[in-house]
Parts: structure tokens; C-alpha cells; sequence
């Protein structure tokens, strides 16, 4: 089959429109695949367009280690007006001329002053919890949220279009990391307040939207275009890697240690002190870590 997959277990690619939840793609997913077990490596706001990674079948059991991947948005922004959700769902809560008097030197230098480590106070309307509930709930039902500094890093911000009060940039994040609180911030930073206007993630880690299946072709029930689909093993392509002999994926199938061996190191946020990838050839045999000077499987995968 060159064209098209029938996906079992592994990850897909989806490219969300605006207007739809997460939640919903994720069910449309689930029609269209006939795989009940599929759950997303992190959401995206409803307004909000672009890359969504679905993990099916067994392979959900390793979303989390897409946490520590950057995520990359396309976004815009209003300055000189300050809404209650940070974007453009919400109500206005103040208003500002104070943008006229901006240049673009102002703009460009608020926005590369962000980038590097820091904190962020997440959006009110976030799904952040306060005492077990979600700030987003609380802050609907008029009772106020406060909400703790978190630690985020901005790893690339630049400004991609500018006719103000509008403002076009691309920014590389740290996972947790809000860019409508970030569009807030910059607001408050240039003295005239901001909202996000519009917002698409163009990538995660090494997956790009542009490889993403759109969500209209599920909804016809269409196939999965190949380059959408990612088999369980190459899927996790930035993970620590070790190739397996097979009666070391016996071993580890029954849940035996094996050798430390040769774990082959890829670029980017995998490292030999945190899970590896184990395989036999393509297939993920299992993830595991190094303790006590062996390789321990934390997670198995059956043979599809």
C-alpha cells in the first residue's frame, strides 16, 4: 500500500480547523479509524488551527513522552485592547490609543526581550486547575482565578508582519507555554494592552503540519494519507535508541532486563538517562530506562 494506511497502532498526524475542539477531532478520529483507544498529545483552543498529534491503539501509552518536545506557532496579534481570555473569544476589559505611538523597533524589541527562560502567569481561561477545578470553569461562573507563575522558555520569537495595531510573528515554545498569555504579556510590555487575534501551530518537535492529514478527510470518512501516519518505532524518532536481538525481545517482552548494549543517541531532548526506544528493526519492542546497569522495560508493546 503506497498511498494510504489502515492505522492500527501509531501515531497520526491531523491538521485542526478553527472551530472544533480538540475533543471532537479526536472523536472524529475514532469514527473514521474504527480504533476506540485515541488520545492527543495536547490540545488546541477552538479558534486555534493546526497540528494535532493522535496517538492510536497502544501507542497512547507513550504521550507522555511528547511533553518534552517545542511546539511551533504561527500567530497575530491586536495591541492597544485587553480581553478577558487573552484572545479574541473573549470581552473586552480595556482599551488603549496607546499602539499609535509604537514603531516597529518597539514591537520587534518586546518580543525578542521574551525570548529565553522565564515564567508566564497562564490565561485565566485556561485549563489550568485551582483546587481541582479548571481555571477556565471558575473564571465562566464570575468568581475570580489567581494563578501561579510557571516556568516556560521561548526558544525562537520574531515578528513576521506588522500593520498596527496588528501584529503577525512566529514563536517556538516550550510545552505549558500559552500564546495568547504570551500576546497578553507583550501588551502589557509595550503599555497598551494585546490579544491573540489568530493562532496555528505549524509544528511539534520534528512533526510538521504540513504532513498533517486535514480533519474534513476523516470526517468523510476518508483514508489516511501515508505521510499522516507514523508507525509506532519512527514515531519516536528523538528518543534515545537501542536495536534488539531477538532473544532480547523475548526478554523484554515478559519483563526482563536486558544489557545496557549500544543506545545510539539522536540530537534534540532525548538522552541515555531518560527513556530509549527499544527496537527490533522498525518495531517498538518497548521503552525503558538505565537502572542499576541495565536496560529495564517501563513499557511493552505487543507485536501487531
Amino acid at each position: 500500500m503506497t498511498d494510504e494506511v489502515t492505522p492500527e497502532s501509531g501515531l497520526l498526524l491531523v491538521d485542526k480547523p478553527a472551530g472544533v475542539t480538540s475533543h471532537r477531532a479526536v472523536q472524529t478520529a475514532r469514527r473514521c479509524l474504527g480504533v476506540r483507544r485515541i488520545g492527543h498529545t495536547g490540545t488546541l483552543d477552538p479558534f486555534a488551527t493546526g497540528l494535532l498529534l493522535l496517538c492510536v491503539g497502544s501507542f497512547t501509552r507513550t504521550a507522555e513522552y511528547f511533553h518534552a518536545l517545542p511546539k511551533r506557532y504561527a500567530a497575530t496579534m491586536r495591541l492597544g485592547q485587553q480581553r478577558d481570555t487573552d484572545d479574541l473569544t473573549g470581552k473586552v476589559i480595556e482599551d488603549s490609543e496607546a499602539w499609535r505611538d509604537l514603531d516597529e523597533h518597539a514591537v520587534v524589541s518586546a518580543l525578542e526581550a521574551k525570548v529565553g527562560p522565564g515564567e508566564q502567569v497562564p490565561s485565566t481561561f485556561s485549563a489550568k486547575k485551582v483546587d481541582g477545578v479548571r481555571a477556565y470553569a471558575e473564571a465562566r461562573a464570575g468568581r475570580a482565578v489567581e494563578l501561579a507563575p510557571v516556568p516556560v522558555v521561548i526558544h525562537k520569537a520574531r515578528v513576521t508582519g506588522l500593520a498596527l495595531p496588528h501584529v503577525e510573528f512566529e514563536v517556538e515554545v516550550s510545552t505549558g507555554t500559552y500564546v495568547r498569555a504570551l500576546a497578553r504579556d507583550l501588551g502589557r510590555d509595550l503599555n497598551c494592552g494585546g490579544y491573540l487575534t489568530a493562532l496555528r501551530r505549524t509544528g511539534i518537535g520534528p512533526f510538521e503540519v504540513a504532513e498533517a492529514c486535514e480533519l474534513a478527510v476523516l470526517e468523510r470518512g476518508g483514508t489516511v494519507p501515508l505521510p499522516a501516519w507514523r508507525d509506532a518505532g519512527p514515531a519516536l524518532s528523538w528518543l534515545p535508541r537501542r536495536d534488539l536481538e531477538p532473544e532480547e525481545v523475548e526478554a523484554l517482552e515478559h519483563g526482563r532486563s536486558i544489557a545496557i548494549g549500544s543506545v545510539t543517541a539522536p540530537p534534540g531532548p532525548g538522552r541515555v538517562d531518560g527513556p530509549i526506544g527499544l527496537l527490533r528493526g522498525d518495531r517498538l519492542v518497548a521503552v525503558g530506562r538505565i537502572e542499576d546497569g541495565r536496560l529495564r522495560p517501563q513499557k511493552v508493546f505487543p507485536a501487531c
